[in-house]
């Protein structure tokens, strides 16, 4: 009698593995989040302290304005002064990226407390794609 192999597992490139491991703690985050705005003033302050270490967590969040590609040539050309083309025009929204991903879009906006400033106004948030 032959004993049937075990399947060997087909392993994930790390990046996919990263993207799922995101996407779950994106999901159980927003459910975290929904279940919290039900609860009563008490039950949301011993939930804090309890989330306390996710909220610790550091990412890195970057706002996106555009991209664009060029050939090495021009890329060597480039100096103080020069000019790079992006490929969004004014007033388009910009992307919001936590830790590689893109999370929402927005405006830029001038701070109101500090004009020599700017932000971004979120005006969409990115629903998380589910990976089959």
């Amino acid at each position: 009698m032959s004993k049937a192999q075990p399947k060997a597992e087909i392993e994930k490139p790390e990046a996919e593995v990263e993207d799922d491991q995101l996407n779950r703690a994106i999901e159980e985050l927003r459910g975290v989040l929904s279940e919290e705005e039900k609860r009563p003033e008490a039950m949301r302050a011993a939930a804090a302290a309890g989330n306390s270490v996710i909220l610790d967590i550091p990412v890195e969040v970057q706002i996106v304005l555009g991209s664009t590609e060029m050939p090495v040539s021009d890329l060597m050309t480039l100096q103080k002064g020069s000019t790079v083309a992006l490929d969004r025009r004014i007033g388009e929204p910009v992307d919001v990226v936590v830790n590689g991903r893109r999370i929402a879009r927005g405006e830029i906006t001038v701070l109101e407390n500090d004009p020599s400033r700017f932000g971004i106004r979120l005006t969409e948030i990115v629903a998380a794609a589910k990976k089959s």
